[in-house]
C-alpha cells in the first residue's frame, strides 16, 4: 500500500469529484487545506498511516472486544426552541446515536439488502457509540450540548477558527459532532471530518442539521439524507477511511477487500454497476458507507475497513485513548433519577425483538444496554420514549437488557437486568453420533475445516477422535456459533492437555503446541450444567499446523514452543481508567464462583500488590487503590486457576 504523500495531488481535486446528485462531503478538500497550513500533519499522517498498514498486515487480526467511543452533539442554532429549525430535537438526536450503532454494528434494518457478492465482507465494526454522561470536568450531562452561536449559518473557516476551538471537548474521550446550517460558500455541503492527525483544537465531525436522524425516524428536513448515514460517513473518514473510490479516477482507498471504482456514484444504482478499470471489469459496491449514494441505499462497511478503523483506535493508534475515556460512565452520586421498572421484551423474533419499561418521572430520554446472557459486553442504545427496537440478534439464543432514565442534567442508576429469548427456526442434525464417551473406535475427524454438530440433551457430551503428523504437529480447537454455554476440553488419550470454559455463548479456545505426534488425540464438547439446545447446532475446527498457535490469542512478537498446561486465551477482564490515577477498575468475567488472585507489577516484573478475592459467575468488579504508585506503566495480572490474564495500564499524576 502507498503511504499518504502519494495522494497529495488527487486531494485538492476531491471536492468536485461526482457532484451530480451527489452527497456532498467536504472531508477532503479539508484535508488538503489542513496540510497546506500545517506542514507537521503530513509527518504525523505518513506516521499513523504506517502504523494503519502494519495493523492490515497482520495475518489472522482478531477483534477482541467492542470499542465504545463517548459521543457529545454540539447543536448550534440562532436562539431557536428546541425542536424547531436548526436546534433539532432530543428525539432526532437519541435516533441518530442509534443508527450510528446500528451500521458500526452491522445492526442496521437494511443489511439484509447486501447482494450476495458482498455479504462475505459485510462487517460488524466493533465499534459502538455512547451518548457521553459526563463532561470533561467530570459533571453529568445527557451528551447534548446546546449552543446558540448568535448567527443563523457558518461557512466552514468560522467553524474551524472560532466554534470548533471555543466549544470543543477533550477530543482524547470524546467525538465531538458539530451540527449545524452551513451557509456562504459552504451552503449544499452535508458535512465534513477531520482526519486523525490533525489539530486537537478542531478535531471532531461537523454535518448539517437536517442529516441527523435514523432509517426509523427520518429528519423531516434532510429529504434524500435524512436517515443518519451522513454522520455514519463521516464517522468513517474520523477513523481514517477514504472514499471507496479514492478520491481520484479508478483510485485506491487503502482496503483490500473494497472493489475498485471509477468514480463516485449518486441517487441509488441499479446493482450490479461495473467498471473496467485496471484490473477489472469491477462490479462497483455502491451501496457501501464510503460511497456517496442515498442514504436508503448505503448500508455496509467492510471486513478491511472495520480493520482499518480498529488500527487507529488499538494501542499506538491515533485514537487509542477513546477506548478507555470514562465518558460513557456517569459521574458518581448526586442523582436524583429514578430506576426503571417494569422491563419486558414483546414483539420477539428469530434476530429481533421489541424492548420495553415503565417511564420515570422527570425523564428526558433512556439509556439501554444489552447482550448476550453470559457475554461481557454490553450493546448500547438511547430512546426517547419508553421502548426500543433490537435488531440483529441470533436466534434460539437468550438476551439480557437494562434500562437507565436520563433527567435532564442528571442521570439514574442501571435497572436490574430482564431477560428473554429469541425464537428457534433452525433444526441441527449430528452426523456423528453416538460419540458420548472416548474411544479408539470413534472414527478421525477431519482437520483445517468446519464441522457442524449438536449437544441434544442435558446428559449429551460429544467426543471426537483425530490425528497430527510430523509435518503438522501443533494443535488449535476452536468451538464457536454457540447456542448456550458450551465448554471444550482436549485431551491426549486419557491426559487432559487443555480446557476452555467461557461463560455464556462466548467462543471457546484451545492451543496445544506439542512435539509428540499420535492419532489418540480427543475433542470434548459438553455443556456447563446441562446446556443443550435440540434446535442449534455448534461449530468445530481443529486446526493442525507445523507452525506454533500463539497461546496469548496475539498475533505479536516471537513464539515459545512449550507445552504449558496454563490455557493463557484472553486476558478475561477489562479495566478502566486508564491512564489511571487513585483508583484502577477491574471487570472480571468468570465461568463459575472462583477465587482469583490479582497483581499489580512494574515493568522491570517486580510485584508491588497482591490480593485475593473470591468472586461469582459471571461479571464482577473490583477496584484497586493505586493512589500510592508514582506516575508509570505497569502491568495487572488477573489468574483464576485455569487462565491468566496480563494488561498494561499507566498511572498519571496531576
Amino acid at each position: 500500500m502507498r503511504l499518504l504523500a502519494t495522494l497529495l495531488f488527487s486531494l485538492v481535486c476531491c471536492a468536485v469529484i461526482g457532484q451530480h446528485d451527489h452527497r456532498n462531503c467536504g472531508s477532503m478538500e479539508h484535508l488538503a487545506q489542513q496540510l497546506q497550513q500545517d506542514p507537521g500533519m503530513r509527518q504525523r499522517m505518513d506516521a499513523i498511516e504506517r502504523h494503519t498498514q502494519q495493523y492490515q498486515s497482520q495475518q489472522g487480526v482478531q477483534f477482541r472486544n467492542v470499542i465504545t467511543i463517548p459521543v457529545v452533539f454540539h447543536i448550534v442554532h440562532d436562539g431557536d426552541a428546541v425542536g424547531s429549525g436548526e436546534n433539532i430535537s432530543d428525539a432526532l438526536v437519541l435516533a441518530q446515536l442509534q443508527q450510528l450503532n446500528n451500521d458500526f454494528r452491522k445492526q442496521n434494518s437494511d443489511a439484509n439488502l447486501v447482494p450476495p457478492l458482498f455479504q462475505g465482507v459485510h462487517a460488524d465494526t466493533e465499534i459502538q457509540f455512547c451518548l457521553a454522561q459526563r463532561t470533561p470536568s467530570g459533571a453529568a450531562t445527557t451528551g447534548i450540548n446546546r449552543i446558540n452561536g448568535g448567527q443563523a449559518s457558518w461557512t466552514r473557516n468560522q467553524i474551524e477558527s472560532n466554534l470548533k476551538p471555543s466549544t470543543i471537548w477533550n477530543r482524547n474521550q470524546y467525538l465531538n459532532v458539530w451540527s449545524v446550517r452551513f451557509g456562504g460558500g459552504d451552503a449544499g455541503l452535508l458535512g465534513y471530518a477531520q482526519f486523525p492527525g490533525g489539530s486537537a483544537s478542531t478535531d471532531g465531525v461537523v454535518v448539517v442539521f437536517s442529516s441527523i436522524g435514523s432509517v426509523a425516524n427520518p429528519n423531516p428536513a434532510g429529504g434524500n439524507y435524512a436517515r443518519g448515514r451522513t454522520l455514519t460517513h463521516e464517522v468513517g473518514h474520523w477513523l481514517n477511511l477514504r472514499h471507496i473510490w479514492g478520491d481520484a479516477t479508478c483510485g485506491n482507498d487503502f482496503v483490500s477487500d473494497t472493489p475498485v471504482h471509477q468514480t463516485s456514484n449518486g441517487g441509488c444504482p441499479a446493482f450490479p454497476k461495473t467498471n473496467n478499470c485496471s484490473g477489472g471489469p469491477w462490479t462497483e459496491m455502491t451501496m457501501n458507507y464510503m460511497d456517496y449514494t442515498y442514504d436508503a441505499c448505503m448500508y455496509m462497511f467492510t471486513a478491511g475497513q472495520a480493520t482499518r478503523m480498529r488500527a487507529v483506535l488499538v494501542s499506538g493508534g491515533a485514537r487509542a485513548n477513546l477506548a478507555s475515556s470514562p465518558g460513557c460512565s456517569p459521574p458518581s452520586g448526586g442523582s436524583t433519577c429514578a430506576t426503571p421498572t417494569g422491563l419486558n421484551a414483546t414483539n420477539i423474533t428469530t434476530n429481533s425483538a421489541t424492548l420495553n419499561w415503565s417511564a420515570v418521572s422527570g425523564a428526558t430520554s433512556y439509556n439501554v444496554r444489552a447482550r448476550e446472557v453470559g457475554t461481557t459486553t454490553w450493546g448500547t442504545g438511547s430512546s426517547s420514549t419508553t421502548s426500543i427496537n433490537y435488531t440483529g440478534l441470533a436466534a434460539g439464543t437468550q438476551y439480557e437488557f437494562q434500562v437507565q432514565a436520563v433527567c435532564g442534567s442528571t442521570t439514574g442508576s442501571y435497572s436490574a437486568s430482564a431477560t428473554f429469548t429469541t425464537q428457534s427456526t433452525s433444526t441441527c442434525s449430528d452426523p456423528y453420533e453416538p460419540n458420548n464417551s472416548r474411544s479408539s473406535s470413534l472414527p478421525l475427524t477431519p482437520t483445517n475445516q468446519n464441522l457442524n454438530a449438536a449437544i441434544s440433551s442435558s446428559t449429551d457430551v460429544d467426543w471426537f477422535r483425530f490425528a497430527n503428523t510430523s509435518s503438522a504437529r501443533n494443535i488449535r480447537v476452536d468451538l464457536s456459533n454457540l447456542p448456550l454455554d458450551y465448554d471444550l476440553e482436549l485431551y491426549q488419550n486419557a491426559t487432559l492437555r487443555r480446557r476452555s470454559e467461557n461463560a455464556g455463548t462466548t467462543p471457546e479456545v484451545a492451543i496445544w503446541n506439542t512435539t509428540t505426534v499420535a492419532s489418540n488425540w480427543y475433542v470434548r464438547v459438553y455443556g456447563y450444567n446441562g446446556a443443550f439446545s435440540t434446535t442449534q447446532c455448534y461449530t468445530l475446527r481443529i486446526s493442525l499446523s507445523s507452525s506454533a498457535f500463539r497461546t496469548d490469542g496475539t498475533t505479536d512478537g516471537e513464539v515459545t514452543e512449550l507445552e504449558i498446561p496454563l490455557n493463557v486465551l484472553q486476558s478475561g477482564f477489562s479495566m478502566f481508567p486508564n491512564p489511571a490515577v487513585d483508583q484502577l477498575n477491574l471487570d472480571v468475567n468468570l465461568d463459575a464462583d472462583r477465587s482469583v488472585n490479582i497483581s499489580i507489577g512494574d515493568i522491570t516484573g517486580k510485584t508491588l500488590l497482591l490480593r485475593r478475592y473470591d468472586l461469582f459467575k459471571g461479571n464482577s468488579r473490583v477496584t484497586l487503590d493505586v493512589s500510592h504508585l508514582p506516575a508509570g506503566t505497569y502491568w495487572v495480572r488477573v489468574e483464576n486457576g485455569e487462565i491468566v490474564g496480563v494488561q498494561k495500564f499507566i498511572i498519571i499524576r496531576p
